[in-house]
């Protein structure tokens, strides 16, 4: 290693930045955030570092730099854009035994800034030693999108709980409790914001730990997870941390291999599609998720889209609350979105839709829709689950009073490699379907937005898909 890694306790002590500039501004607020008293030596500074001195959050010495403004300092800035000065303020700082750090020189210093993730008190620094320090931000963007927002309330929650703990539970206890609460239900309520959850889930867990016989059963959790249309980048942020925490995932057949490949790599993987003709597994899958989650598990149910549009999540989320089992419920981009966005097709816009109404293709009990209301070309229609069903869909409309000319596009396997377009109007669009052989899944867009080019925003207009014999 070119430097050891170490962590300075500046609470209250008093540390000279050289320079007035942005990068001094810059460092200064690094420096206060860990509550130095800094001092800002420059005959000129930067009008955000002025207000911050007229407010008292620092000092300003507006001065050229002199030895003697290092009096009292436990560690030396130097930010100035001239090289020479910089390498007297080293030089200076160096014969007092003063740590120094001159901002992109790192031949001068003897301590860098790392690139930092702050989530206090957890904090993660990033050093390329000077050598790639674009490549150590790029690594700090990483871990920062890995860890949560609220990951520092979950360390002042643990901490707040360390003596109670230290005195109910043995010293070889403790470590397994404590890896427990990092990881599991405790975590997930500090995570969301939900102190109260999270209190009772703590004294659940310390009872079980207390107990030697299975008396309390450690409850597992629920993920329930939208992973987007398929392309793995589109999952949430929320959606990767939970899956690579999961121990078990179950999944159905839109959840793409790309996006199963995000989870945690020892995770046990169950399909619980249904298959083609197939039963509905609805109640495989709710007796599933209970048998799982009271065995202590935590399990991440894995739903193609969003799990509350047409993913019968609610009738999960209602099975989970009346058995007592905690769910934490993760959007994800629902297909109408994805499938819209890779097609540069606006769901709304201006002169040409300002509704949006999503429907199933199959729907349950016999429940129709409005056709007349859909026949609207300015009011949009996504149909989710309606490749088998298009003739008969086209036929509805054009019954409640929609032109041959309305247009449509159906956009197969949306976000995905292999995705296709085809754009047409009610007139062409089974034909062009049943020529191109589209197959779920499958999002079909009915309404004037489906004839909308990229011409309109200035852009190179997609190619209409046509079959022979069909006209476009």
């Amino acid at each position: 290693m070119d430097y050891l890694p170490v962590f300075l306790r500046l609470d209250g002590h008093p540390v000279v930045v050289v320079g007035g500039g942005t990068v001094a501004l810059r460092k200064a607020a690094w420096l206060r955030r860990a509550g130095a008293r800094v001092t800002v030596v420059a005959p000129g500074v930067h009008a955000e570092l002025a207000q911050q001195a007229a407010r008292g959050e620092l000092r300003q010495i507006a001065e050229e730099f002199t030895p003697e403004h290092l009096a009292g300092a436990v560690a030396v800035v130097a930010a100035t854009a001239d090289r020479a000065t910089n390498a007297s303020v080293a030089a200076r700082a160096r014969e007092r035994g003063l740590p120094v750090n001159v901002v992109d020189d790192a031949e001068l210093s003897t301590f860098i800034f790392p690139a930092i993730v702050d989530r206090s008190p957890i904090v993660v620094a990033v050093s390329s030693g000077g050598h790639a320090p674009v490549l150590a931000r790029r690594v700090r963007e990483q871990i920062e999108a890995l860890l949560p927002g609220r990951l520092g309330a979950l360390a002042r929650f643990m901490g707040a709980q360390r003596r109670s703990v230290h005195r109910a539970l043995r010293a070889f206890a403790r470590r397994g409790f404590w890896e427990r609460v990092a990881s599991g239900p405790v975590a997930t309520h500090v995570l969301r914001g939900d102190a109260a959850q999270a209190e009772r889930a703590l004294g659940r867990e310390l009872l079980a730990a207390q107990l030697t016989v299975g008396a309390v059963a450690r409850l597992g959790e629920v993920y329930l997870i939208g992973a987007g249309p398929g392309d793995p980048d589109l999952l949430t942020l929320r959606a990767l941390q939970l899956l690579q925490q999961a121990d078990v995932i179950l999944y159905d057949r839109l959840v793409s291999e790309a996006v199963l490949e995000r989870a945690r790599r020892d995770a046990e993987r169950i399909f619980v599609g249904k298959e083609s003709g197939g039963e509905d597994p609805q109640q495989r899958i709710h007796e599933l998720l209970l048998r799982l989650a009271r065995e202590g598990k935590r399990v991440a149910r894995l739903k193609g889209g969003d799990p509350l549009v047409f993913g019968r999540g609610g009738e999960e989320i209602e099975v989970l609350a009346t058995h007592g089992i905690p769910c934490t419920v993760v959007p994800g981009i629902t297909a109408a979105l994805g499938a819209a966005a890779a097609a540069e097709l606006p769901l709304t816009h201006r002169g040409l839709a300002s509704s949006v109404t999503l429907i199933a293709g199959r729907l349950s009990d016999g429940a129709l829709p409005d056709w007349r209301f859909l026949a609207n070309p300015q009011h949009t229609v996504v149909v989710y689950m309606g490749v088998a069903q298009l003739p008969d869909i086209v036929a509805r409309l054009e019954a409640a009073g929609a032109a041959a000319g309305h247009p449509a596009a159906i956009i197969e396997r949306a976000t995905l490699p292999g995705q296709r377009i085809l754009r047409g109007t009610l007139s062409n669009i089974v034909a062009l379907a049943r020529a191109h052989r589209i197959e779920p899944p499958s999002i079909l867009i009915l309404g004037d937005v489906a004839a909308f080019a990229a011409t309109e925003a200035g852009a190179t207009p997609l190619p209409r898909a046509s079959a022979p014999g069909v006209p476009a």
